[in-house]
């Protein structure tokens, strides 16, 4: 796996994470403009903590996750290890990873680990 695929990866895995980001920016805009509408009572007594759950809610589960495997493969691209499976050390084909740039496990791992979780 060349540095050129590496690069391509990490360019990709920001964008993605780029556009999770931003629909929370949007998430964001559409609960000022609620908190702005209530009575400013109302508004001074919201915690921060209340904003920041109302945030992580505003993100679907899935976009969590897929948020995370983000994260998680851009820290393995710096340690240098992106692109082994997590399960057999084994590395994974480009193609996958094209696929699915966040992949931990090789499709040998996933199938196997997909068998058991059935």
């Amino acid at each position: 796996m060349g540095n050129a695929f590496i690069d391509r990866m990490k360019s990709l895995l920001l964008a993605q994470r780029q556009e999770i980001l931003n629909t929370i920016a949007e998430s964001n805009k559409e609960l000022r403009k609620a908190l702005s509408e209530t009575d400013p009572k109302d508004s001074a007594d919201i915690a921060s903590d209340d904003i920041d759950r109302i945030m992580i809610e505003a993100l679907s589960s899935q976009d969590l996750k897929r948020y995370q495997a983000i994260e998680s493969a851009l820290l393995r691209i710096n340690q240098g290890r992106y692109g082994l499976c997590a399960k057999c050390g084994k590395k994974i084909p480009e193609e996958r990873l094209e696929a699915i740039p966040y992949a931990v496990l090789c499709v040998e791992c996933q199938k196997s680990d997909e068998r058991k979780n059935r």
